[in-house]
């Protein structure tokens, strides 16, 4: 008897690989076409090959000769202009110890950090910037200093 139902269990398996049709049930009431052409939801999936270029550590740094106005102290950075419009802008130089102005100019953002103690540009206004740094008060606190720096009128 075991036998018989798995005789007729291999040969109706065999008819619907044969046909590459499935049983009509599924055809009627169903949007797939051939189910038994289906991807098998236990095998794992093939990856594709990459077609573009691999990115390795480092391969977005950019090393560069030309100096930054990062690390200057706030007391020698001088606002010589500000270009008010959709992305605000403001023009800044260095001054040396002796109080002469260096002739290279940097563009400054909103969000840049400026100084010894990564002071953020928070605001850019007609008449001057306006930093925010964060230090650590002798209560071992976090503070928030505001500076201003002003347009130069020279």
């Amino acid at each position: 008897m075991k036998v018989f139902f798995i005789a007729i269990i291999f040969f109706s398996m065999n008819s619907f690989a044969v046909n590459g049709k499935g049983p009509e049930f599924i055809e009627e009431n169903s949007a797939i076409k051939n189910p038994l052409e289906l991807r098998d939801p236990f095998k794992r999936e093939l990856r594709r090959k990459r077609t573009g270029k691999r990115e390795y550590p480092g391969s977005k740094t950019v090393f560069t000769n030309i100096q930054t106005i990062d690390n200057t102290p706030l007391d020698r950075i001088k606002i010589t202009g500000i270009l008010i419009g959709n992305e605000r802008r403001a023009v800044a130089k260095t001054v040396d110890e002796t109080g002469k102005e260096s002739d290279q100019a940097y563009i400054l953002k909103e969000g840049m950090k400026l100084g010894e103690n990564s002071a953020e540009i928070k605001a850019i206004l007609p008449g001057g910037i306006v930093l925010v740094e964060k230090i650590r008060n002798v209560y071992d606190q976090d503070e928030y200093l505001e500076t201003i720096i002003p347009v130069a009128s020279d």
